[in-house]
């Protein structure tokens, strides 16, 4: 018979690969969701801190509305060919 493993709720351990599997709990809790892009950094012995990436595209989009007319820069697109 296969031994089954035995672990604490809401641990985790590196692998061999030097991967750690984060516990779904600590992500929810966080706010983390699939396909969100994580920083990882030391925050002293035995400890790593996950940070959300910035998305920088988000920040900046449409930070430059009303700055033009309406089809002005289509004509100043126009004046390179």
């Amino acid at each position: 018979m296969r031994e089954v493993k035995t672990r604490r709720r809401g641990s985790s351990r590196v692998s061999s690969k030097h991967q750690v599997t984060i516990p779904i709990d600590a992500l929810h809790d966080a706010g983390v969701e699939v396909g969100d892009r994580l920083i990882a950094h030391a925050d002293g012995p035995g400890r790593v801190v996950f940070e959300r990436e910035a998305d920088v595209l988000a920040e900046f989009s449409g930070a430059l509305t009303g700055t033009y007319e309406p089809n002005e820069l289509a004509g100043l697109r126009d004046e390179w060919d």
